[in-house]
């Protein structure tokens, strides 16, 4: 059986900007502690152009409050690895069915007619419950944001895929779960618990769906990471069942993320990924 060569000694060498001419959109971009911002600084600083989602709204209401969404992006240009990338961003309900198709297009303007990387990050929190206390409304608003949102955003970005010429490279989605599949399960977030578990469920056949235009498709559960949600004792408690002794930092899963969008990783898809530090439950 015919076998590919060996890589040569430049191809084994890891380029210093593994995403240059590369284009990405992130969801939920929209605070300077969270998860997005840390893989938008990641990748941007592999050389990529970065168009950022936000929704000042849902942070608004958090008690972690907002933060200021050209800050944010800021922040990001600071760290661009070459200097012809560009960063944009701009706002967007997801739970209007019409914001998916909105933003890709929006989005795919910005960053002169392409996305080569789709992360999903954003996620509806709060306004939730157990078992006795969820309602349908409840499970509606988590569904739309965490769940329809993320298909819908994923449909048009194949089909905007399908538009270049043949098997593009550096296709990736990335969407993001929580721990609603590990040690008891989430049994006081239901709704939420539903919403990120379908994720989970339905990153393979994705990742089949869109196999043939070169795109891959990953889930990646971070575990706990300190987006300044948490202080006091329970911080505490929860930062002694690392064997670092510590929590999970937005960085953390920001280099896993950043890197399953490199070429490194393009034998990757279908797969969802704990990132957690060997957290102890």
């Amino acid at each position: 059986m015919p076998q590919l060569p060996h890589p040569t000694a430049d191809a084994l060498r890891r380029d210093p900007l593994p995403l240059r001419g590369r284009t990405a959109l992130v969801t939920g971009a929209s605070r300077r502690g969270g998860i997005g911002y840390a893989v938008a600084r990641r990748l941007a600083a592999y050389g990529a152009s970065i168009y950022l989602h936000h929704h000042v709204p849902h942070d608004a209401a958090q008690p972690w409050g907002a933060d200021e969404p050209d800050a944010v992006a800021a922040g990001v240009r600071d760290v661009l690895g070459d200097p012809s990338a560009v960063v944009g961003h701009g706002p967007g309900d997801l739970a209007d069915p019409r914001t998916p198709a909105t933003l890709m297009a929006t989005a795919a303007k910005e960053l002169g007619g392409r996305i080569d990387i789709l992360v999903a990050n954003h996620a509806l929190s709060g306004s939730d419950g157990t078992l006795d206390a969820i309602d349908a409304e409840m499970l509606d608003a988590h569904w739309s944001v965490n769940t329809r949102s993320v298909i819908l955003l994923a449909q048009e970005y194949a089909r905007l895929r399908t538009t270049l010429p043949g098997r593009t490279p550096g296709g990736r989605i990335v969407m993001m779960t929580s721990g609603q599949d590990t040690g008891s399960g989430m049994p006081g977030q239901f709704a939420y618990a539903l919403s990120k578990g379908a994720l989970a469920s339905v990153t393979r056949s994705l990742a089949t769906a869109v196999g043939d235009i070169g795109v891959t498709v990953n889930t990646v559960h971070p575990g706990p990471v300190d987006t300044d949600y948490l202080t006091g004792e329970p911080y505490a408690a929860v930062a002694a069942m690392f064997p670092a002794g510590r929590w999970g930092m937005p960085d953390d899963p920001a280099r896993l993320i950043s890197w399953l969008a490199t070429d490194e990783a393009e034998w990757i898809t279908g797969q969802v990924i704990d990132s957690e530090g060997g957290f102890r439950r």
